[in-house]
């Protein structure tokens, strides 16, 4: 197995935003063969949207993965996932202007993320959040996103940080 490239990474990305306006917080977690999260990391963002927030996970997560392997991408934020997938061929037609004809939100994320996207394989799945029996990783990165809003810090494996607390 030395040498041999991983088929695909299974990850998945949250924000959170206690108010929303409000203390925000992103976060991302990568897993391993077996979805149980190995890598991890959570950020502050001071005062922001939901939508930053979610946005800023994702651009994260895209930054911390190599780009020549294919990537799976969970979200609950049909905003996020949408504006990646579905909105932006259309936005950048309309020069950066919604249907609308109003400048798009979140420009500057949704043009990284543009940019992170181009040339390599992610596959988006969206799942429902807060579910009993939800998708782990989903909740783990929702918990760290969480945490991040509240305590207003950076969080992650590589910071020897624990796993993120349950919802309260």
């Amino acid at each position: 197995m030395i040498g041999r490239m991983r088929e695909r990474v299974v990850a998945a990305c949250d924000g959170a935003s206690k108010g929303n306006p409000g203390p925000a917080g992103w976060a991302w977690v990568i897993a391993d063969a077996s979805e149980e999260p190995v890598r991890w990391e959570a950020g502050a963002l001071g005062t922001a949207t939901n939508n930053v927030a979610e946005l800023t996970a994702l651009e994260r997560l895209l930054v911390a993965t190599d780009p020549a392997v294919p990537l799976e991408v969970r979200m609950d934020s049909q905003y996020a996932m949408k504006a990646v997938t579905t909105w932006l061929p259309g936005w950048k037609r309309n020069g950066w202007r919604t249907a609308a004809g109003k400048p798009v939100a979140n420009q500057d994320l949704v043009v990284s993320i543009d940019g992170l996207l181009q040339n390599r394989s992610v596959e988006f799945r969206y799942v429902p959040a807060h579910q009993v029996d939800g998708d782990r990783l989903n909740d783990f990165a929702d918990r760290a996103a969480s945490q991040a809003a509240v305590v207003q810090e950076n969080a992650g494996s590589a910071l020897g940080s624990p796993e993120p607390p349950a919802a309260p």
